[in-house]
């Protein structure tokens, strides 16, 4: 009979993922504003190991009550940084290492699937109404699209960096050897 597992397994499980996790990521968060959003932003970033959070623009910080009440405390287990200019956020990424992506429909973005995300990488997203801004896309090494196939022009921002973490770190793990 098949059931949950118990905590401990949970750990267990999720111990074995992180040794196999060699990369690391990070987000730029550009006037995302919307306090829920940026709560469930923060609680896929905590999940999928991100290790830092650029704010830029006039994001809402994670300190937000609301955003608190969906980050359920996880603003404490990312380094994140108070908002600045977009443009000042990437220069601080690619100095930190990070190629920096935009998750965002330019004409020259290719699908995420395609997109090289096996290696040190900060992504970005944009506002929910207007996406990134014109002096981000100038200054960023490269952007992607999540391919839709519905009728809906695009996904909620939290969702959407929710899909591109996960892709994220499932390129690196296809990488890995199986057990």
């Amino acid at each position: 009979m098949r059931r949950q597992l118990r905590p401990t397994d949970v750990k267990r499980l999720n111990r074995t993922w992180r040794r196999g996790t060699e990369h690391r990521i990070a987000l730029i968060l550009e006037s995302v504003t919307g306090p829920f959003n940026v709560g469930s932003i923060f609680r896929s970033a905590a999940a999928f190991g991100v290790d830092t959070i650029w704010l830029a623009g006039n994001a809402t910080p994670p300190t937000h009550p609301k955003a608190g009440k969906t980050a359920l405390g996880t603003d404490r287990l990312v380094t994140w940084h108070e908002p600045m200019p977009a443009v000042d956020a990437v220069k601080a990424a690619r100095e930190d290492g990070y190629a920096v992506l935009a998750i965002e429909l330019t004409s020259d973005a290719q699908p995420i699937f395609r997109a090289d995300l096996a290696r040190d990488v900060c992504l970005v997203v944009g506002s929910e109404d207007h996406g990134c801004s014109p002096a981000l896309l100038d200054a960023i090494d490269g952007a992607c699209y999540i391919p839709q196939v519905g009728r809906v022009g695009s996904f909620n921002v939290a969702v959407a960096a929710a899909m591109a973490l996960a892709e994220t770190r499932r390129q690196e793990w296809a990488a890995l050897p199986d057990s």
